[in-house]
């Protein structure tokens, strides 16, 4: 299957065959490798490039990418009326028929007492069990302080995946909007210092808000290999920059390749999502972690 350096969209609106897009034959036994589909999408709480909310053309546009995983950024979970105060990430993890991880950036008190807290931020969907989870703190200018100054926040999820009997960590994170890079460049290294805690296996998921070639993100590449689609993802109508990134541990150390790249043609939000055909490689270079059930 060649997803490289092309934008794919639903299989009837890209003239793609129903093949194209089926998922990688999966591995079976001890074989080698373990194919695997991820994306990452920035949801915008809900709303299509028309900004008008619509959960079902969401859903929709999350199961054409027949993803196994799939990090979410701007998640409201009864956040307010934009997106009718639902829980996002359960629901659609209901309707994909996924398990799910949420992990605020903000959990603020209810409009109401007895009603559910007002959280946003990102989230994980897999396919696979969820053998723990993380949300770590790192350095963030709010959005709800009127005079903020950087300082440690929530919001960078770590998700511990077992698949097909391997460890996987999965990391899902939205970096800051500001045209000053200086945040960024503190949550890249924050980054680093957190991924560095764990060997083996590794993804990265997420909006990085800057362009691939941005010096604040260089140090990411050090230790990650971009998972280049060859085309942009924002805005979404007439994508000119790609700010949406999947990357992979880098395949000096064996365990995860990048078979392919793709951007998805969905318009279901202001971003387009990007997704990645892996294999992750049995033994190699990979230190076992351990698989005790979550809680």
């Amino acid at each position: 299957m060649i997803l490289r350096r092309r934008t794919v969209g639903f299989l009837i609106a890209a003239g793609l065959s129903a093949s194209a897009l089926a998922p990688p034959a999966a591995a079976t036994g001890r074989e080698p490798a373990v194919r695997l589909r991820v994306a990452t999408y920035n949801i915008h709480a809900g709303s299509g490039a028309d900004n008008v909310f619509d959960l079902d053309r969401q859903a929709d546009g999350l199961r054409a990418l027949d993803a196994d995983v799939i990090g979410l950024q701007e998640v409201d979970v009864h956040w307010g009326a934009r997106s009718e105060w639902r829980d996002l990430a359960g629901e659609l993890a209901g309707r994909l028929h996924m398990r799910v991880s949420f992990a605020p950036i903000y959990s603020l008190d209810p409009p109401a007492p007895g009603q559910p807290r007002r959280e946003y931020g990102v989230a994980l969907l897999s396919r696979y069990p969820i053998v723990s989870t993380e949300n770590h703190d790192i350095t963030r200018l709010s959005t709800q302080d009127p005079n903020p100054v950087p300082a440690p926040g929530p919001g960078f999820a770590e998700v511990v995946l077992r698949v097909k009997g391997l460890p996987l960590h999965v990391y899902v994170t939205h970096l800051d909007y500001r045209p000053d890079p200086a945040v960024r460049a503190a949550q890249v290294a924050d980054t680093r210092r957190i991924m560095g805690e764990d060997r083996g296996r590794k993804i990265l998921l997420g909006d990085l808000n800057a362009e691939p070639d941005a010096p604040e993100l260089a140090p990411l590449w050090e230790e990650l290999e971009d998972a280049d689609p060859g085309a942009p993802t924002f805005p979404a109508l007439d994508p000119v920059k790609r700010i949406d990134y999947v990357a992979v541990s880098k395949a000096g150390s064996g365990a995860v390749r990048v078979r392919d790249a793709a951007v998805a043609g969905t318009l279901a939000s202001d971003h387009r999502p990007v997704i990645a055909d892996l294999e992750l490689r049995r033994g190699a270079g990979a230190r076992p972690t351990a698989l005790a059930p979550a809680g």
